[in-house]
């Protein structure tokens, strides 16, 4: 590891253990590999095949993936037709997607998924596939329109994303600070978005515009203390404030 990329490491990794949560994590990441062409990261626990979508939410850990894209990633059940999440079930080294793609050539339902995933500057991607000390099987990964990542960088982009997701981890799963009720209104409109559901389709569910979806979740983002329509619907349902 170079000089440049250790120092860089160290720093890091000191900057980790004063975040707070998994976005502050997950923003760290994003700072430090923004170089390479990173522009989204998603992080999580793999769940047992056949999940459902609740169950496959409640396993992200962190979450900087375009939100239109999360919302059709989950509610059309690519996660376990994703050739990315098949690979990282399969190896134990670090991968270019591209280096999937004489595998999931004849594979129509993943050519389209990467293809879609292209249509939200996801062309390129770097996945690192990990394991907890519990032996749970987590992937990690680096996304954008174009990554530039050297050879000797990949140690590096390896030990950051070990060390993120182990500091990401208990800061999930510890108490995060005091919650008020969710309103009626706020818990239904989350409700809803656990389903899969747009905003368009929320606001029809609900009898309110768009701008009135978008105000309880907003509102509802803040009460959890999270930043993505993703994690607040895996926060709610560790809450079990819906179902």
């Amino acid at each position: 590891m170079a000089g440049r990329s250790l120092s860089e490491t160290i720093a890091f990794i000191q900057k980790l253990d004063q975040a707070r949560n998994p976005e502050e994590v997950c923003e760290l990441l994003l700072n430090i590999t923004r170089r390479f062409g990173v522009e989204r990261i998603l992080a999580g626990l793999i769940p047992a095949p056949g999940a459902d979508r609740r169950t496959q939410l409640s396993h992200v850990v962190m979450n900087a993936w375009p939100e239109e894209w999360a919302r059709r990633y989950f509610s059309h059940g690519y996660l376990f037709r994703d050739p990315t999440i098949e690979q990282v079930q399969l190896a134990t080294t670090s991968f270019l997607w591209s280096e999937l793609e004489p595998k999931y050539r004849s594979d129509s339902a993943a050519r389209r998924i990467m293809a879609e995933a292209g249509e939200f500057r996801l062309k390129e991607g770097y996945t690192i596939p990990l394991v907890t000390l519990e032996g749970e099987i987590a992937g990690f990964s680096l996304a954008g329109e174009r990554l530039e990542i050297a050879p000797e960088e990949k140690p590096m982009l390896s030990l950051v994303a070990t060390y993120a997701l182990g500091r990401a981890l208990p800061l999930r799963q510890s108490p995060r600070r005091a919650v008020t009720s969710l309103s009626p209104r706020e818990r239904q409109a989350l409700q809803w978005a656990a389903e899969g559901l747009s905003d368009g389709d929320i606001s029809a569910k609900m009898g309110i515009s768009e701008h009135g979806v978008d105000k309880h979740m907003r509102s509802a983002r803040s009460k959890l203390g999270v930043t993505s329509r993703t994690h607040a619907v895996a926060e709610a349902l560790r809450q079990s404030l819906i179902v």
